[in-house]
């Protein structure tokens, strides 16, 4: 599940990179959106192929640190009326559900085995 959709929102931060180029020419903030939405499903996916359960631990940990740094663009980019509003708010409901689920995890992860 969580591979998934984080895959999905991976594709969606890079349409949305795409527009904000074309349509506002802004490279910057755009490029460090892009590295942070789609680092959170790479880091998932490296964590699924991880050696161990601290390297599958450290991975997730790392794609949860992402997924607050995309929060932090999105968040960024919209109150400096660079994203649309309306195309941030799906973005930001995306992050949230992802931020959750990989809080969850953390969590069960950190119960005693």
């Amino acid at each position: 599940m969580i591979r998934e959709k984080s895959y999905a929102f991976a594709v969606k931060i890079v349409n949305v990179c795409r527009i904000i180029q074309r349509e506002q020419s802004e490279y910057v903030l755009s490029k460090q959106l892009l590295r942070s939405g789609t680092a959170i499903g790479a880091n998932i996916e490296e964590a699924i192929g991880g050696y161990s359960r601290k390297d599958f631990h450290s991975k997730l940990s790392i794609s949860y640190k992402e997924a607050r740094e995309t929060k932090y663009w999105i968040r960024l980019l919209t109150d400096a009326s660079i994203l649309n509003p309306a195309k941030a708010q799906p973005l930001l409901q995306d992050i949230n559900e992802l931020l959750r689920i990989l809080a969850s995890i953390q969590i069960t992860l950190n119960k005693p085995t």
